[in-house]
């Protein structure tokens, strides 16, 4: 179990291996965390799908681990290679 300072600063990545940013906060609520608040670094994912956009919460029921990194799930945002199959 970590805690949640342990996780400032932390990497993300899809499931399936793409950098997609760094946990900057958490949103807690009443009833346990809400969301995590992942900021765009420099060729993350989430900075070449969404631009000059600083970062975006991540819902906590998109998170499929959290160890030495964060793992949140593909969905989380769509997939650049649209069409390729």
């Amino acid at each position: 179990m970590k805690k949640i300072s342990e996780t400032y600063g932390m990497k993300v990545y899809t499931e399936s291996g793409d950098f997609f940013g760094t946990v900057e906060e958490v949103i807690i609520t009443h009833s346990g965390i809400h969301g995590w608040k992942v900021v765009a670094e420099k060729n993350s994912g989430l900075s070449r799908l969404l631009g000059n956009v600083k970062g975006v919460i991540v819902p906590h029921k998109l998170i499929k681990a959290i160890q030495d990194i964060m793992i949140v799930y593909d969905n989380v945002f769509p997939s650049n290679k649209q069409g390729e199959d």
